[in-house]
């Protein structure tokens, strides 16, 4: 299992929201790239970048910064927020992105973004973001009647690189991740899951590690990481013992 540090874009600087509502945002940093550099340093394999301002206004709104944070480092850097045609895609994977998430446009269009999934095989991440279960879209702000799980089944043998799964009530919050829809998630479907949302501490880590067993094979975080109670070098240690 990987650690995978998050940079979220509002405005051109490194922000985190609470639930994803844009109105309560913290500003952690006006320099995001400086940003990425740091968890470059501290031992990140792969950074995620969201394009918040994209997300909401349903397409890329900061591709400058974006990719100033590629060509800044050295590592994969995996990106979403407004990404919702084979354009948009195209564009981030020329830039040097390793991996473009779909979130909104996997359930409005799951069979064309299947096409688009096999036409750059695991270069297409699918984001699937739930509140209680029921997958939320257009940058959470729409609740649907669609379960994660069934959304995640729709890409089976779609050659999607990994499903990273977030619970909404938890993320920001760093009340600990949801360790039992994560693990019925991963073991509904046999693509690998990314967990996002609630990390808080080096335990939350560890709580996640058993479920490598059965298929979660990294954990984003932000906040944590933004407001000191989880650190990188910790956390990468920490899988790194387990798994090693």
């Amino acid at each position: 299992m990987i650690v995978i540090p998050a940079v979220d874009i509002k405005s051109g600087k490194c922000v985190r929201l609470l639930q994803g509502r844009k109105e309560d945002v913290t500003v952690f940093s006006t320099d995001p790239v400086a940003m990425a550099r740091r968890w470059e340093e501290e031992g990140a394999e792969i950074i995620h970048v969201v394009d918040l301002d994209g997300a909401f206004e349903k397409k890329p709104r900061n591709l400058a910064t974006v990719r100033q944070i590629i060509d800044g480092t050295h590592v994969a850097i995996q990106v979403g927020g407004g990404i919702r045609d084979e354009r948009s895609i195209r564009t981030y994977l020329d830039a040097g992105a390793a991996r473009v998430i779909i979130g909104t446009e996997a359930i409005r269009d799951s069979a064309r973004i299947k096409s688009i999934c096999r036409k750059y095989p695991d270069r297409i991440v699918i984001g699937i973001d739930a509140r209680d279960g029921m997958v939320a879209i257009e940058g959470w702000t729409e609740t649907t009647r669609i379960t994660a799980v069934d959304l995640a089944r729709k890409f089976e043998d779609s050659e999607v690189a990994a499903i990273n799964f977030t619970d909404i009530h938890r993320d920001g919050m760093q009340t600990g991740p949801n360790i039992v829809a994560t693990q019925h998630l991963a073991e509904s479907v046999s693509i690998p899951i990314v967990a996002s949302g609630g990390v808080s501490t080096i335990e939350d880590i560890q709580n996640l590690l058993p479920l490598s067993d059965v298929g979660v094979v990294g954990v984003i975080t932000g906040r944590a990481l933004y407001a000191g109670t989880l650190d990188l070098k910790a956390a990468i240690a920490c899988t790194k013992t387990q798994t090693g």
